[in-house]
C-alpha cells in the first residue's frame, strides 16, 4: 500500500535506542521534517540529554517539557477520585500517562505546522490504541505514523544493526548494567514487561524492583501519616500545604520505604491478548486506600454504591485509550459533583506493605452520627422497632416465593 504524503512528523522522542533509530527512519523512509517531542512526566530520568540527541540528529524545532504537575491535577487526581482499579489489581499508571502526551503531540503539531505524528508503541500493545484513539479524538484530521507497524526491525539486535548502519548515536552500556525488563516509568508508577515474566510461573527477582523495597527488609516500625482532603483530592500530607505532583512524589517516597505498591498481574489487554506485567504504585496504593476511607465518612450510601458500579466501566475506558471521550467526560462530571463533600483528614498506619486505615474525620461533611450509631442508650435518636415493618416489607417477595415453594 503506498504511503501517505507526510510534510512534517511530530515524534514522541525519548532519546532512547526505539525512538532513536525511530528518527532516522522517519527522515530517510518519508523525506520530512521531524520535530521532537520530550516529556517529563517523572519517569525519574534527565530529558534534558534528549536535546543533544536530537540537535545530533538535525532536529531544529525540540520540545522538552516539565509536565508533572499537569499530569497528576489533571489526569491522576481525577481518576483517583472514581477510586479506578482495572480487573481489581491495575492502578492504570500507564494507561492515565498516554491522553496527555498524545495531547501535546497533537498541540505541538498545530504549533508547528505538522500533518502527523509518531511514537514508538508496538503494534501488539495497548499503548498504540491509547496513543492514537486520544489524539485523534481531539484532532480528527491528524496522521499518524506508527513504525512498528511498518518496518521490519522486529528485534533489538535488528534496532542495533539499523543505528550501527545509519550513524544512529546509541549508549552501549556493560553486561549486568542494563535491565532485560520493558519499562516505562512515570510519576505514578513503573511497569516491568518483558524477559522472564514471559512465563507467568516465574517469581520475579528480587533485583527487579526499583522503587520500593521488599516488605521483609522495611522498617519494623509502623508510620502514620496524616492526609488532608478537599473535594476529593489530596491538599497535604501532615498539615502542610502541597501541589498534586509534589503530593504523589512523596507518597512514593514514604510508601516505597514500606515496601507498599507492588503488584504482579496478568492483564487482559484490549487488542485481545493476556499479558503478564509487574508494577510498582506505592503513592497510588496509598491515594486509593485513603479515598475510600474519606468517602466511606462523606458519601451517601447510594452516591457511594453508584461509583462504586460505575468504576469498572470508568476504570476500563482509560485503559482502552477513551480519556476524551463523551462517556468518560459524563461520567467524570458525575463523580467530581460527587467530590463536592469529600473534605476531610485521614490517618494511615504504613507496615511492611501494608496500607491500614487508624482514623478519618469531617468536621463540615461527615454523615457519620454517633448518636445514632452507638450501641449505648441513643436517648431516643433511632427507634429501634421501626425495623419490624422495614424487615417485613423487605421480605414480603421472599415470603410470597416461600409460600409458592411449600405449596
Amino acid at each position: 500500500m503506498a504511503r501517505e504524503s507526510v510534510n512534517k512528523v511530530v515524534l514522541a522522542y525519548s532519546g532512547g535506542l526505539d525512538t532513536s533509530v525511530i528518527l532516522t527512519w522517519l527522515q530517510e523512509e518519508y523525506d520530512c521534517e521531524v520535530v521532537t517531542f520530550t516529556a517529563d512526566i517523572g519517569q525519574g530520568e534527565e530529558v534534558e540529554p534528549a536535546r543533544a540527541k536530537a540537535e545530533a540528529a538535525g532536529i531544529k524545532e525540540i520540545y522538552i517539557e516539565d509536565l508533572r504537575e499537569e499530569f497528576v491535577r489533571d489526569f491522576v487526581y481525577p481518576m483517583f477520585r472514581a477510586n479506578a482499579i482495572y480487573e481489581g489489581e491495575y492502578l492504570l499508571g500507564t494507561s492515565i500517562a498516554r491522553p496527555l502526551i498524545a495531547k501535546r503531540l497533537v498541540e505541538i503539531a498545530s504549533e508547528t505546522g505538522a500533518d502527523t505524528i509518531s511514537h514508538g508503541a508496538t503494534g501488539k500493545g495497548n499503548d498504540q490504541v491509547r496513543f492514537e484513539i486520544n489524539a485523534l479524538a481531539l484532532r480528527p484530521d491528524i496522521k499518524i505514523i506508527a513504525p512498528w507497524r511498518e518496518w521490519v526491525l522486529l528485534s533489538r539486535e535488528k534496532l542495533m544493526a539499523y543505528a550501527a548502519e545509519h550513524g544512529v548515536p546509541v549508549e552501549q552500556k556493560r553486561d549486568g548494567t542494563k535491565s532485560p525488563y520493558s519499562m516505562d516509568a512515570n510519576l505514578l508508577h513503573i511497569s516491568y514487561e518483558g524477559y522472564d515474566l514471559e512465563d507467568p510461573w516465574v517469581e520475579p527477582g528480587s533485583g527487579m524492583w526499583r522503587w520500593t523495597r521488599d516488605p521483609v527488609d522495611a522498617p519494623n516500625t509502623p508510620q502514620e501519616i496524616e492526609l488532608t482532603y478537599r473535594a476529593g483530592d489530596i491538599t497535604a500530607i501532615d498539615g502542610k500545604p502541597m501541589s498534586p505532583a509534589e503530593v504523589l512524589a512523596e507518597l512514593n517516597r514514604i510508601g516505597g520505604e514500606h515496601g507498599i505498591g507492588r503488584a504482579d498481574i496478568v492483564e487482559n489487554r484490549y487488542v485481545g491478548m493476556k499479558s503478564r506485567g509487574c508494577y510498582e504504585t506505592p503513592g497510588g496504593t496509598i491515594m486509593l486506600k485513603a479515598h475510600r476511607a474519606m468517602e466511606s465518612l462523606t458519601l451517601d450510601r447510594e452516591a457511594a454504591h453508584l461509583k462504586d458500579e460505575l468504576m469498572p466501566r470508568y476504570a476500563t475506558l482509560i485503559y482502552n485509550g477513551y480519556w476524551f471521550s463523551p462517556e468518560r467526560m459524563m461520567l467524570q462530571a458525575a463523580i467530581d459533583e460527587s467530590q463536592r463533600v469529600v473534605n476531610g483528614q485521614v490517618r494511615l498506619k504504613l507496615y511492611k506493605g501494608n496500607v491500614l486505615v487508624v482514623g478519618r474525620q469531617s468536621d463540615s461533611d461527615s454523615l457519620f452520627d454517633e448518636s445514632i450509631a452507638t450501641f449505648e442508650d441513643d436517648a431516643g435518636a433511632y427507634d429501634q422497632s421501626d425495623a419490624t415493618g422495614f424487615i417485613k416489607l423487605n421480605a414480603l417477595r421472599l415470603r410470597v416465593a416461600g409460600r409458592r415453594r411449600g405449596r
